[in-house]
């Protein structure tokens, strides 16, 4: 899970800071997301840097075609997939999380969704797990972002919060109690805000589903012509 174009002028990118590239290249760390309010979000790096769990597999077997991988992390995902036989590519922002893609043996660039991508507009599925919908603190944005990365007939497959929620929040990441980054925007939406935001940006829903071994919840949205 990393985000992207939330650096402030004078500052790294937050998930360039050492405490979350170096729990990427372990593989764990007592990471989490905070605002100023109270709020907070865990990093499960153990997790993300693991082997895929039922609800990940729940997500690999629905990829069709050639998948990009957006905030790959680890690079759990794009091994996956590869082994599968599908081309997919991971970006993320976090040198660290493209080296351990690489390590894994698949194929990852360092980079921003916002930046310019290989093969715009003709992915067939693209990815955003792990809280990834967050990315940028814009969902429609986003949405619209990863519409133009898609082919006409593409899937995305987004995981969404628990609750039925629309947070914009200003979060930095915390090692501990202790902030190792500036702060910068995020957001948090469950599926019936996603569904929503999603008819807003060139997209349908096709899918819905729950993992139950552990509690995940997960759309896939068709791109519409």
């Amino acid at each position: 899970m990393s985000t992207a174009g939330s650096a402030q002028a004078g500052f790294p990118d937050p998930w360039n800071s050492a405490a979350w590239a170096d729990a990427v290249g372990a593989g764990e760390g007592d990471l989490s997301l905070r605002d100023g309010e109270g709020w907070c979000m865990p990093l499960d790096v153990e997790r993300w840097s693991g082997r895929p769990d039922t609800g990940d597999r729940s997500v690999v077997e629905r990829c069709a075609g050639k998948v990009l991988d957006i905030g790959c992390g680890g690079g759990r995902f794009v091994e996956a997939l590869a082994s599968r036989g599908h081309d997919v590519l991971g970006i993320d922002v976090c040198p660290s999380a493209v080296i351990s893609t690489v390590c894994r043996g698949g194929a990852a660039r360092s980079g921003s969704v916002f930046d310019p991508l290989p093969e715009e507009g003709a992915w067939d599925t693209a990815l955003l797990i792990d809280g990834n919908i967050g990315i940028g603190g814009d969902p429609r944005l986003l949405l619209r972002r990863v519409r133009d990365l898609v082919s006409d007939q593409g899937l995305l497959i987004a995981e969404t919060s628990r609750a039925d929620v629309d947070e914009r929040r200003r979060v930095r990441i915390h090692a501990g109690r202790r902030a190792v980054s500036p702060d910068f925007p995020w957001a948090t939406v469950g599926t019936h805000t996603l569904t929503r935001y999603a008819g807003l940006s060139g997209w349908t829903v096709a899918e819905q589903w729950i993992t139950t071994s552990v509690e995940r919840h997960f759309v896939a949205l068709r791109a519409r012509a």
